[in-house]
């Protein structure tokens, strides 16, 4: 059957089969913008409206423009309604989106850039959210009542706000399975403080001269922290989605402690399975050293099921769980968590906290708790989840077929990475998109010795629209395939992946 709207526009609430009613209305509303039906800045009937002309359920409309917000066709504005994106060129958009036929294979029309520079910086930098939460009525409430309490003369507990601590000890015991109480939950200001924390709790003489032993290719920042204190951090090869174990088992000495990112490794990705897991935490007994669980983008799964935390699996107390909001809601917030049930390095982590102080405001702990508690956070992962998922499909699309080129990292997270072989170097890629306006991160620079590593690229899709992330897709395709991957001297004798 066909409806009229408000705006004089026609719907078909036949659903087709093997699609679901959301997808149905997505791609008509998406159709009709780029017919020209809807003028761009043009208002949008509300939610109740198109529900009630259409006989659409009331949530399916609304999880229709979310998905069209990611997109980037549609933009919500708090206390005015839903609008077509004022900068919308339906022209670039129709090439962007094609016929339904083609959706399912993504977004990736054939280039016909001349290769000039681009006038808009995409950020494609990986670990870049989206943060459009922060225009949603749960988070401007619970700011609100964050700033409306009094400011006590005193500053914030070393270990955080009590309240927000229970609500992440509740929240780790429902999603992760990890058993852990308000007291073992320190906050920080993040993935690196957290580190930094943990480091000077590992022993009572301090962290310098400790061994930790890093993933190769990790997170470079973790690594630099580790240094910064006088620790050492020693490359362990990554295997099958994780640390290799083995290899771990087979270096001498002493460690304090292995740093992992089980979940979803940074920037490979792959998981760790549950049999290297339950092998670290024999190494760790072994060695008495602390596994330090950097649970990166659990809450991000596309379509694969979560492993256990290895917290959730240790019973002699020899993990500490490492989380941040910094990817799931904004790293402007600078708040994160380490979860620490071993009681002495709890104890010496805190010591070391109240004498540097507690870097995080308490003000936005206050707000936090009020978004967790009142279930914003909950509702806000579940949309940018949905996001997150469709422009992946976008990233996979770009590339399928494409010679030479391998996508990797995509099971999970708001994040891929490249390789390609042969081609041109990492660093004259990333130059070349520099110059078009794109910024992305060469995977050499996550190895501790970058010679070893693959021509390769870092990307992250979480803070783009699509249509921003298909044009900078489209540009990377040129710069590694196209006209502008002309050998240069950085390349050293490469060619070009349909040479």
């Amino acid at each position: 059957m066909r409806h009229r709207i408000p705006v004089d526009l026609v719907l078909d609430t036949g659903v087709p089969p093997g699609v679901t009613a959301r997808e149905h209305l997505v791609t008509q509303l998406r159709d009709v913008v780029l017919a020209g039906q809807i003028a761009a800045g043009a208002q949008l009937p509300s939610s109740r409206s198109l529900a009630a002309a259409t006989g659409y359920s009331r949530g399916t409309v609304i999880a229709a423009f979310e998905e069209l917000i990611g997109e980037g066709y549609f933009q919500s504005i708090p206390g005015s309604g839903t609008f077509v994106a004022a900068d919308l060129s339906t022209g670039s958009v129709r090439r962007a989106v094609p016929e339904r036929a083609r959706a399912d294979r993504g977004l990736a029309a054939p280039s016909t850039s001349s290769g000039a520079t681009s006038p808009h910086t995409q950020n494609l930098s990986p670990g870049s959210p989206s943060t459009r939460f922060s225009s949603t009525r749960e988070w401007q409430t619970a700011w609100r009542r964050a700033l409306r309490r009094e400011l006590p003369s005193v500053p914030p507990p070393p270990a955080g706000d009590e309240r927000l601590r229970e609500l992440i000890a509740d929240h780790l015991l429902q999603a992760r399975g990890v058993q852990c109480g308000r007291d073992d939950v320190l906050l920080t200001a993040g993935t690196n403080d957290g580190i930094g924390l943990l480091m000077h709790g590992l022993s009572a003489e301090g962290p310098v001269g400790a061994r930790i032993a890093t993933e190769e290719p990790g997170y470079p920042a973790s690594r630099r922290v580790i240094r910064r204190l006088g620790g050492q951090s020693i490359a362990i090869p990554v295997r099958d989605g994780g640390m290799d174990v083995e290899e771990l088992r087979s270096r001498g000495g002493r460690f304090a402690g292995a740093l992992l990112t089980p979940s979803h490794q940074y920037p490979l990705g792959g998981r760790m399975p549950v049999a290297a897991r339950l092998a670290i935490l024999d190494w760790a007994r072994d060695q008495d050293a602390l596994v330090i669980e950097d649970d990166y983008d659990s809450e991000f799964r596309h379509g694969a099921p979560a492993l256990p935390a290895i917290a959730s699996l240790d019973d002699e107390r020899r993990v500490a769980l490492v989380g941040s909001y910094s990817k799931t809601l904004s790293p402007w917030l600078r708040c994160g968590y380490v979860v620490v049930t071993n009681p002495e390095i709890r104890e010496r982590a805190m010591a070391a906290r109240a004498d540097l102080g507690l870097p995080l405001s308490g003000t936005v702990q206050h707000a936090l708790a009020e978004f967790l508690e009142s279930g914003g956070l909950r509702r806000h992962l579940a949309r940018v989840g949905r996001e997150y998922a469709h422009r992946r499909t976008l990233v996979i699309a770009a590339f399928d077929g494409v010679p030479g080129v391998a996508v990797h990292a995509v099971e999970a997270g708001l994040h891929a990475t490249l390789t390609w072989e042969p081609g041109p170097s990492a660093t004259a890629a990333a130059r070349g998109l520099a110059a078009r306006g794109v910024t992305v991160a060469p995977l050499h620079t996550y190895y501790d010795a970058p010679a070893n590593a693959p021509h390769g690229l870092v990307l992250g899709y979480g803070a783009s629209t699509d249509v921003q992330l298909h044009d900078a897709l489209r540009h990377i395709t040129d710069v590694l395939v196209g006209p502008g991957s002309a050998t240069t001297a950085d390349d050293q004798g490469c060619r070009s992946v349909r040479a």
